[in-house]
């Protein structure tokens, strides 16, 4: 299994998770052809060396019609989405390293306009790239919007966004998940995110780390703080980790091909990079998770139903061990044997479709042989064989399935079947 890994301890921005998988593609230069022909409308993308604290990336600058997207104390030099209702002063930090306000129309004839959700859907849908890509950018998108939408207490129909700003989101949206669908990995992880501390100043004040639609989008994901001072995750960085990772937590045994250095502007006194890891699983270990609660007050048909709902969720394995419940009850233990981007889901099902008040998770490691399926042909029609090898042993095993069938039509027990086909 193909496997992509984000080390988010330094946070994550759109342009960092972006450089990260820039990085891992053969061709970096073509690559960033395919970007800039993707048609996000004024911009421009260029990828250039980075060094943090003496570790060599790339950092992918975007530009809006020559410029880029910058405000003070972002840490990054990303957008930031708001809502806006009337004419209002803007803020910017630039290369010259000083600060000033203006209305909409100021020295650098740069015409800031704001965008509707209907007027990015309709950039989103015009871009040069593959369907399901649109499918994607859209949907990180509307996550944006919806955070956003309940921040400022707006309907999302009400959101606009400042139009350099929200022209860089999509960049980075666009760009992540474009590179993404070429790489594509069969299954995405990450470490917790690194959202930093403080507080961070926008054109609606200032406001704490991580700041309000950031922490909305990260809900349900695990986030910690620390001594950094300054916003390290931002809303399009938390808005793709919300989207695309199949599960958080430390990096899954796997064996790394590459590594890939996104590097973000600011320096700090730890590398200020995302860290994309591409490999594949170790073949000889799964990672698994049981799930496990005590039950003495369902019928029996009440938990074979619940089995049978868990197993329909994609349960690898769901089986009961009858035990001794307080003041001498008779009940069972219900174990359900999953991978970990399914734990959450099935013990919510545990929750709903038994009687339980709590779940128990346990994670674990199993060793496996690797399996592949045959079909043999036989006097009896084809019928498939399972091959199992690996650590020096190979057995073989036919599909149930198949010898009930010979046997129906043959008049043969299943034994029988087996020794003809011997």
């Amino acid at each position: 299994m193909r496997i992509l890994h984000f080390d988010c301890s330094m946070g994550a921005a759109g342009d960092m998770l972006s450089a990260s998988l820039l990085e891992l593609t053969e061709d970096k230069s073509a690559a960033l052809e395919r970007l800039n022909a993707m048609g996000v409308p004024g911009v421009r993308f260029e990828a250039e060396p980075s060094v943090k604290c003496g570790v060599a990336g790339t950092h992918l600058r975007v530009t809006v019609q020559g410029e880029e997207e910058g405000e003070p104390g972002r840490d990054h030099g990303h957008e930031h989405e708001h809502e806006h209702e009337h004419e209002h002063e803007h803020e910017h930090e630039h290369e010259h390293e000083h600060e000033h306000e203006h209305t909409h129309e100021h020295e650098h004839s740069h015409d800031h306009a704001h965008r509707s959700m209907a007027d990015i859907e309709a950039v989103v849908e015009a871009l040069n790239v593959p369907a399901a890509v649109k499918a994607h950018v859209r949907e990180v998108y509307r996550l944006i919007a919806a955070a956003e939408s309940a921040v400022h207490g707006v309907e999302v129909s009400e959101i606009h966004f400042h139009e350099v700003g929200s022209m860089d989101a999509v960049a980075d949206v666009a760009a992540f998940s474009l590179l993404l669908h070429e790489l594509a990995p069969e299954r995405i992880t990450a470490s917790p995110v690194h959202v930093g501390s403080g507080q961070v100043r926008c054109a609606h004040g200032i406001l704490p780390v991580p700041a309000p639609a950031t922490a909305l989008l990260l809900r349900d994901v695990p986030i910690y703080g620390g001594q950094i001072r300054g916003e390290l995750c931002t809303p399009t960085g938390a808005a793709l980790l919300k989207h695309y990772v199949n599960s958080f937590g430390p990096m899954p045994v796997m064996v790394p091909e590459k590594i890939g250095y996104g590097m973000g502007k600011k320096d700090f006194p730890a590398a200020n990079c995302v860290r994309a890891f591409w490999g594949r699983e170790d073949d000889s270990t799964d990672e698994m998770y049981s799930l496990e609660c005590n039950l003495d007050d369902m019928t029996p048909e009440q938990l074979g139903y619940a089995c049978q709902v868990l197993r329909e969720a994609g349960a690898a394995e769901v089986y009961t061990q009858p035990a001794d419940m307080k003041k001498d009850r008779p009940g069972a233990v219900l174990k359900v044997i999953c991978r970990p981007d399914r734990r959450r889901e099935l013990a919510e099902l545990m929750l709903r479709h038994t009687t339980t008040i709590g779940v128990r998770e346990i994670p674990f490691r199993r060793y496996v042989l690797t399996r592949r399926i045959e079909t043999v042909e036989t006097p009896y029609g084809p019928v498939r064989k399972k091959i199992s090898s690996g650590y020096g042993v190979e057995k073989e095993k036919y599909e149930h399935d198949d010898l009930a069938r010979i046997a129906r039509e043959q008049d043969l027990t299943i034994r029988e079947v087996l020794d003809r086909l011997r």
